[in-house]
């Protein structure tokens, strides 16, 4: 499972870099991800959604509907 989420993440870093942002995976510890944004993407008012309506949406409908993604700094 985590081989899963680690390449589903690549897949979006690429989108995050293509706007001048990027993550970085700090922990997958079972369904939860805790990430990290850098770039244009880490100081960004969005932040918040992107990690919840982007990341953890995407990965929900394509790897685990329990997938938990959070946002550390």
């Amino acid at each position: 499972m985590e081989q899963k989420i680690r390449t589903k993440l690549e897949e979006m870093r690429k989108m995050l870099q293509a706007d001048g942002g990027d993550m970085e995976v700090v922990a997958i510890s079972g369904l939860n991800i805790q990430l990290r944004l850098t770039g244009a993407c880490g100081g960004c008012p969005h932040a918040t959604m992107t990690i919840k309506q982007g990341i953890e949406r995407i990965l929900r409908e394509e790897v685990a509907p329990d997938i938990t993604v959070e946002q550390v700094k």
